[in-house]
């Protein structure tokens, strides 16, 4: 995992009042609830008393409360009883639960990794703000059995879709890539690319082509979320949520603001999710397949020109973690 990044873990929905939900995300296992006024709170699942998992106990006021003993759990972590000991007993620090700091914006729910800190000193969300509520959607979650940077790479990756996709968005034959344009601003990587048919000249370098004056169709922003521009009023936007070192979630929305009446706009946007379910299993079927299941900047791979979106994520990706390390 990237150190000192908001990574989305779950949609809003997913969790409900007063009922503790067991996920693992980010290579750990962790409870989240709502307390009473339906605010999210995320900690590590295992009761520090005895190990319990703290999802098969159940929302007390503003905590989890352990089914073994009774503990109870609040959002930073912190134990504030320990029934045997009685109510007016102080409960030593060393039953306190590791806690992550907890956003929820976008009808996602995001957590801090990295460094304890004030939350209000924490950089803002990774997200697209120009995606307000014009914009409707439905849901394409989806779990693939790899890492969460081969499922990134692939949405990175503008030379599969020829054959990968060669029934559906990459009908047409057009194998050749001319680029990409490559352009990595802070913790965004900015992609354009035109793929046309073979036709005998060479590709274009990016290095011989200008910054595009049109908005980039691929926007990824570090750690977990990529949108796909597919016009002004229609986009793709991806949040892959790391389970561990061989398993991802994808959260998959097709934002659009073409229909508008609630009838339309339902049976747009439901259509558009089948249509999402097609791509992406094509997608998944070639991506399941590669080894190892995670990457990494200076892997063992050969890569071609067309594969500059990878490479830039990668590098990127190794200065997070180096200037991680350095901390």
């Amino acid at each position: 995992m990237l150190p000192n990044h908001w990574y989305a873990i779950l949609e809003s929905n997913e969790v409900k009042r007063g009922k503790p939900l067991g996920v693992t995300r980010l290579g750990e296992k962790l409870v989240v609830w709502r307390n009473e006024r339906g605010e999210v709170a995320v900690l590590h699942e295992s009761c520090p008393h005895r190990g319990v998992a703290l999802s098969t106990g159940k929302v007390v006021g503003d905590c989890v409360e352990c089914p073994f003993h009774g503990f109870q759990f609040n959002a930073t972590g912190t134990c504030t009883i320990i029934p045997a000991n009685g109510k007016n007993t102080p409960v030593p620090k060393a039953f306190n639960a590791a806690a992550y700091i907890t956003r929820e914006a976008h009808e996602f729910i995001w957590v801090w990794y990295g460094e304890a800190r004030d939350p209000a000193s924490l950089p803002p969300l990774p997200f697209f703000d120009d995606i307000d509520d014009s914009y409707s959607y439905l849901t394409l979650r989806d779990h693939w059995t790899v890492d969460y940077t081969r499922a990134i790479e692939n949405q990175l990756d503008v030379v599969h879709l020829p054959f990968v996709h060669k029934t559906t968005i990459g009908r047409g034959g057009q194998t050749l890539v001319d680029g990409p344009y490559v352009k990595l601003d802070g913790d965004r990587l900015l992609i354009w690319f035109d793929n046309r048919v073979d036709d005998g000249t060479p590709p274009k370098k990016w290095s011989e082509m200008s910054e595009p004056t049109r908005p980039p169709l691929l926007t990824f922003l570090f750690p977990n979320i990529w949108q796909n521009m597919l016009g002004e009023k229609l986009r793709i936007v991806i949040a892959f949520a790391p389970i561990d070192k061989e398993n991802t979630m994808l959260y998959l929305r097709q934002y659009q603001r073409i229909s508008r009446t609630p009838g339309l706009r339902f049976a747009f946007n439901f259509l558009s999710r089948l249509g999402n379910v097609v791509i992406l299993n094509q997608d998944k079927a070639a991506v399941i397949t590669e080894e190892p299941k995670a990457t990494w900047a200076g892997m063992d791979e050969a890569l071609i020109q067309g594969d500059r979106p990878i490479i830039l994520f990668r590098q990127h990706r190794k200065e997070i973690l180096e200037a991680g390390n350095r901390r």
